[in-house]
């Protein structure tokens, strides 16, 4: 799950927030391995993102834990906040 809202200060881009509980992740290892993954995802594509603080949540736990699927969950969710803020630009 993707919560954002736009950022009070525009200047300093895009920003991320990670909530990995113990519920979906047992394991630190695992939460951590999901909270790298995540961030990684994040720096690669910050440049291009609208200027929003997002909160990246774990909804439910997904089985099984890859990173390319992972990676492509939040990639999906980023595209999606990219095209509704492109909208809401040009309507205003």
């Amino acid at each position: 799950m993707l919560h954002y809202q736009p950022s009070q200060d525009a200047a300093r881009g895009a920003r991320i927030g990670l909530v990995v509980g113990k519920k979906q992740f047992k394991h630190a290892v695992d939460r951590n391995r999901v909270k790298r993954i995540v961030r990684e995802q994040f720096r690669l594509r910050r440049a291009a993102l609208p200027a929003f603080d997002l909160v990246v949540r774990l909804h439910a736990k997904q089985a099984p834990l890859t990173g390319p699927a992972l990676a492509r969950d939040l990639n999906d969710l980023l595209d999606r906040l990219v095209r509704r803020s492109r909208k809401e630009e040009e309507n205003g």
